[in-house]
């Protein structure tokens, strides 16, 4: 058990599930320390029954800490990560800064929970795009080993945080209404419509999220060899993305094999029947830790190809309750529970 715990971030989004995360979920620790920004500071929370004011983040916030689970963007986990490692506190961060510093663990406890144990004080957890990806991908690379993948991915606006859901919601009504609306976060209108782009212009034509979907495979994975092609779009849902995979393997994983596959890994929940209409869609798994893979088929272009559907809350699997993983994964190894 950790003796004193904080999160960075408290009053976001995010940090608002892994409060709701830590009480659910019973999360050993004797203190607990609410940090944020200046403008967030002196504000209330609710944790376990009692009110927690919010404090300001510093250097100083860390004297005393053992571990911080941090959600912040990725400017001030620049800053803050340092000063929690100089005190000697442990940090789960979920910004993107952190990830690809060779030096620090990218991890999903479900895939590669031994990378957590070789950190030196930063572990980082990975984009939520890749985090539903790889979860998917790992059994069928454990199995056949995975060479290609072609990923088109339909990303809810809670991605983009909570200006980006009040684009959706305020911008929609608008729209019906047929009222000019300035929108706060995206640079298209999102109602009823689809934005191709998200992050910035990187390389080959390509965006950071994609880019990182890319990037973050290879690490988490620790295969150099996979290829991924990505494509990253920004649709009119609140909460929880989609994705359309497409898997070449080294040989042959049939239907049957895959689908036993998914369904025999933790983590994993297998929607599939198609006669029926039944697959994974955002509106069943918002709220919901698992992530669902529906929609397996055969890729009739290729021999050695896979197709499948796959969704996942965003906030929670995609940042919140993985980030809490890696955090229980901790205090197991301190209590030696394998």
């Amino acid at each position: 058990m950790f003796d004193s715990i904080a999160i960075v971030g408290a009053t976001g989004a995010v940090g608002g599930i892994i409060r709701q995360l830590l009480e659910e979920r019973n999360f050993p620790f004797r203190k607990i320390t609410f940090l944020a920004s200046a403008r967030s500071a002196g504000s209330k929370l609710k944790f376990r029954g009692e009110t927690h004011t919010v404090e300001e983040l510093t250097p100083e916030s860390f004297e005393g800490i053992d571990l911080a689970i941090g959600s912040t963007p990725d400017p001030i986990a620049k800053d803050f990560v340092p000063w929690a490692v100089e005190r000697n506190c442990v940090v789960v961060d979920e910004s993107g800064y952190w990830r690809m510093d060779p030096r620090v663990p990218l991890v999903i406890p479900e895939v590669n929970p031994e990378a957590a144990f070789t950190h030196t004080g930063i572990i980082a957890s990975p984009n939520c795009s890749t985090t539903q990806m790889v979860q998917a991908l790992s059994p069928l690379h454990k199995a056949a080993k995975v060479k290609r993948v072609v990923v088109s991915t339909y990303q809810a606006t809670s991605g983009a945080g909570v200006a980006g859901q009040r684009d959706l919601e305020a911008g929609t009504r608008a729209f019906l209404d047929n009222q000019p609306f300035k929108y706060e976060t995206f640079a298209h209108p999102i109602a009823f419509n689809l934005i191709p782009q998200i992050g910035s212009e990187k390389q080959d034509g390509y965006t950071s999220e994609e880019i990182k979907m890319v990037l973050e495979t290879r690490k988490i994975l620790g295969d150099e060899s996979i290829q991924v092609c990505p494509t990253c779009v920004r649709v009119p849902v609140s909460n929880c993305h989609s994705e359309s995979i497409l898997v070449e393997t080294e040989r042959k994983i049939t239907v049957a094999e895959a689908r036993k596959l998914f369904a025999a890994t933790p983590g994993l929940k297998v929607v599939d029947d198609l006669a029926n209409k039944s697959y994974p869609m955002p509106k069943d798994c918002d709220g919901d830790d698992a992530t669902y893979i529906g929609r397996i088929r055969d890729d009739i272009s290729s021999p050695n190809g896979l197709a499948f559907w796959c969704v996942s809350d965003n906030l929670r699997k995609g940042a919140a309750t993985n980030a809490v993983q890696i955090a229980e994964l901790l205090v197991k190894s301190a209590a030696g529970v394998a």
